[in-house]
């Protein structure tokens, strides 16, 4: 059977035209799709700015869909989540680019890093540990550290906090010197209450070693030791405090004055409270030099002289508490309105927050700063 040349010579511009048309149609549809996208994203920035969060996510949501492959549009989208609050969808939004393999190092990290602040926001820590330790070696190494310091302070597995700290601290990533020493006395309170005396002993050795000028690793160190019988070297142990940190002084004066009266150092303990006092009137250390002075007139004095040095309120309570009053029937009610007034400023006051407290911390409780509660009461400040 013969081919007849005549259908060829149709059907080849026939060709051409319907590839024509059909290439055409891709294009616009192409073309279509792209003014889409960039209208959807920019729509969604001015909804930001206009800090409308819900519409953002609707445009930047539109604008995914119709670019999937967009990295940077899902890390938008995922941040805007995670600022609404909405902590499922962005661990689902930075899961998926995790999930991509086409996904650069780069962005993979990035992704990661976003991975564990969604985390960290919705307070699951133990995944959150778990994804910032994946970015050890990558560009955000330093920020996961910090953020797993954090962490582990928050629950207080202060082994783990000591080894993150050392390793910022071999950067240089800052002086992390303070901090580990604090964990170092963390760690030897655990190990008096697990009935390790020498361990928590070597621990305290190595704070004050590391942080002569910490007053706690004194402190600490001469509690164990008094604790052990050594009373004169715990004696000792805040006559260092006195020098390195005297700043830190009031919180050790009672302790030296109980210790002054066991190792009969009574005149050494008070030469040296009165030494601080005449720098810094302390209510503290006149508290000490009242119990290290005979009863009666003689402590009586003392109190009268921080009073003539410095108005407390909390001082005139103590001196009139040993102050016969003309009307005996009205000294207690008196004595009780006084406590009552000066108990407050009787507290200790966190520099950062505000946080007050009866006791004085080393770590405060509300906004967990370290070192952020002065030596001095309220009413000193």
């Amino acid at each position: 059977m013969d081919f007849d040349l005549t259908w060829l010579l149709w059907g080849l511009p026939v060709a051409f035209a319907l590839g024509w048309v059909a290439s055409r149609l891709d294009l616009r549809q192409w073309r279509m799709e792209s003014r889409q996208a960039p209208k959807a994203y920019f729509r969604g920035l001015n909804h930001l700015l206009n800090e409308q969060q819900d519409q953002a996510i609707d445009a930047f949501i539109e604008a995914v869909q119709g670019d999937p492959d967009t990295t940077e549009l899902h890390f938008a989208l995922g941040n805007l989540f995670r600022r609404r609050g909405d902590y499922d969808r962005a661990v689902r939004v930075h899961e998926h680019l995790l999930s991509r393999a086409d996904l650069v190092r780069k962005d993979r990290d990035r992704a990661q890093h976003a991975l564990a602040l969604d985390f960290l926001k919705a307070g699951l820590l133990d995944r959150a540990e778990s994804a910032l330790q994946k970015l050890e070696g990558t560009a955000f190494e330093s920020e996961a550290r910090l953020a797993l310091l954090a962490i582990y302070e928050r629950s207080r597995d202060w082994a783990l906090a000591r080894t993150i700290a050392e390793k910022l601290d071999a950067v240089e990533q800052g002086s992390f010197a303070t901090r580990i020493a604090h964990y170092l006395c963390e760690l030897a309170d655990n190990a008096q209450r697990e009935g390790d005396p020498a361990r928590a002993r070597a621990l305290l050795d190595d704070a004050v070693q590391r942080v002569p000028s910490l007053a706690r690793g004194w402190m600490a160190r001469s509690a164990l030791r008094a604790q052990q019988g050594d009373t004169a070297g715990a004696l000792d142990d805040l006559f260092s405090l006195t020098r390195l940190a005297p700043q830190a002084a009031p919180l050790a004066a009672r302790a030296m004055a109980e210790l002054a009266q066991q190792t009969e150092r009574i005149p050494q303990v008070r030469a040296a409270l009165e030494a601080l006092q005449a720098r810094a009137p302390s209510i503290d250390v006149t508290d000490a030099l009242a119990r290290l002075s005979p009863a009666g007139d003689e402590s009586r004095r003392v109190l009268l002289h921080h009073l003539e040095a410095e108005p407390s309120l909390v001082i005139a309570s103590q001196w009139l508490a040993g102050e016969a009053l003309s009307d005996p029937a009205a000294a207690e009610p008196v004595r009780r309105a006084l406590d009552q007034a000066s108990g407050p400023l009787q507290r200790y006051r966190c520099a950062a927050c505000g946080f007050e407290a009866r006791q004085h911390f080393w770590q405060c409780p509300g906004c967990q700063a370290w070192d952020s509660y002065p030596a001095r009461r309220v009413e000193e400040l």
